[in-house]
């Protein structure tokens, strides 16, 4: 599969998973497909700068705690970035702050993971 296809897949199923998470009562809003398309973009775009960033500010404390909370730095790195994303798109909300963000960007990974396994990605 080409680097596109793949990269569209992937814009796709997140955009898909936003629309499901919206429709939770988890305090995350995205007012329509097209806000969800752009979000899932804006996201993508985040996660690809930001994160590299973000692994090196937390290198010190994960090595310090000898990788034993690498899964809760990787977390947190996620749910900064579904914050950003929400800030930067008008009509991409987070109803309860940092706690939204944090259902968010769990419920986010698991349905993105699910979609995946349906579709044999």
């Amino acid at each position: 599969m080409s680097a596109i296809v793949t990269l569209l897949i992937v814009w796709i199923v997140t955009s898909i998973s936003l629309l499901i998470i919206s429709k939770l009562p988890l305090g995350v809003e995205v007012d329509t497909p097209q806000k969800a398309f752009f979000s899932a973009a804006v996201l993508g775009i985040i996660t690809t700068v930001v994160r590299p960033i973000l692994r090196l500010v937390f290198a010190v404390p994960n090595l310090l705690t000898f990788n034993l909370l690498s899964g809760i730095f990787t977390f947190m790195i996620a749910v900064v970035c579904f914050s950003l994303a929400a800030w930067l798109v008008d009509g991409f909300r987070l109803r309860f702050g940092i706690w939204s963000a944090m259902l968010g960007a769990f419920a986010l990974t698991i349905i993105n993971s699910l979609i995946y396994r349906l579709l044999g990605v």
